[in-house]
């Protein structure tokens, strides 16, 4: 007898995804459950092998607009993306292994009475700013830039020393204090100035960035006007930083 297939319930306990997000697949034609004379949805073993491509490509940070386009792609382009997530779970896995070894020896030395040396509260410090930064803009920045670049960046932060680390969050305090003033007294940000903070902006993303375009830079520029967020970390003690900021690296980004 053949198999009749799954509702909407058991296929959403089986592969923890909620029926609104099932829905929302069927809605966006990723997904095509069969419907039955009084309407209930019924999921095949082949909905339940889409289903898992789909989640496999969410988790990998793939849109939810790119994903059709994905699943339509040629077995040796599907298998690219496979491969780019197993590469990404490797990452990630080492950095929980990096983490679970901070928490031990933060847990150690307390039960010890032992103080963790300089440098490892120096990498506890790191590792606990790249899981922030992950947990607020991870999920676009993979969708803007890709997992690669996001990886790449965060894996640089990581190396940083400890002078390297102080000049990073030196710059970043220095850049915003500099531009309030500059928007206090009026400056041009296409003048003398703004050539100034443009330069300390672009070695300031040097910490993080794998390599660096102009483009880039004003387009990361641009999206401080368009985040609230970002607009508001600028625009925070005096309107209208995030705007200057913009206008300096758009003239002078090189």
């Amino acid at each position: 007898m053949a198999h009749e297939g799954y509702g909407i319930g058991a296929v959403s306990r089986m592969s923890g995804v909620s029926p609104r997000a099932l829905r929302l697949y069927e809605e966006a034609g990723l997904i095509a459950p069969r419907r039955m004379a009084n309407g209930y949805r019924r999921y095949m073993s082949s909905d339940l092998d889409r289903l898992q491509e789909i989640l496999l490509l969410r988790r990998a940070g793939v849109p939810l607009s790119r994903i059709a386009e994905c699943l339509c792609a040629e077995p040796s382009e599907r298998a690219g993306f496979l491969i780019k997530h197993l590469e990404r779970l490797r990452r990630e896995r080492d950095e929980i292994d990096r983490l679970i070894e901070t928490v031990e020896a933060t847990l150690r030395c307390e039960r010890e009475g032992v103080a963790m040396s300089d440098r490892e509260k120096f990498e506890g410090m790191k590792r606990a700013m790249v899981e922030s930064n992950e947990e607020a803009h991870g999920m676009e920045a993979r969708a803007r830039y890709g997992d690669v670049a996001v990886d790449a960046s965060a894996q640089k932060v990581m190396g940083l020393g400890p002078a390297e680390f102080e000049r990073w969050r030196r710059l970043e305090e220095e850049i915003r204090t500099d531009v309030e003033r500059a928007v206090e007294f009026g400056a041009d940000p296409e003048g003398e100035l703004g050539a100034h903070l443009c330069a300390l902006h672009r070695e300031w993303l040097g910490y993080t960035w794998p390599s660096y375009s102009p483009a880039a830079h004003r387009g990361l520029a641009e999206m401080y006007m368009r985040d609230d967020r970002f607009r508001a970390y600028y625009d925070r003690r005096l309107a209208g930083c995030a705007a200057w900021l913009r206008d300096a690296i758009d003239a002078h980004a090189r």
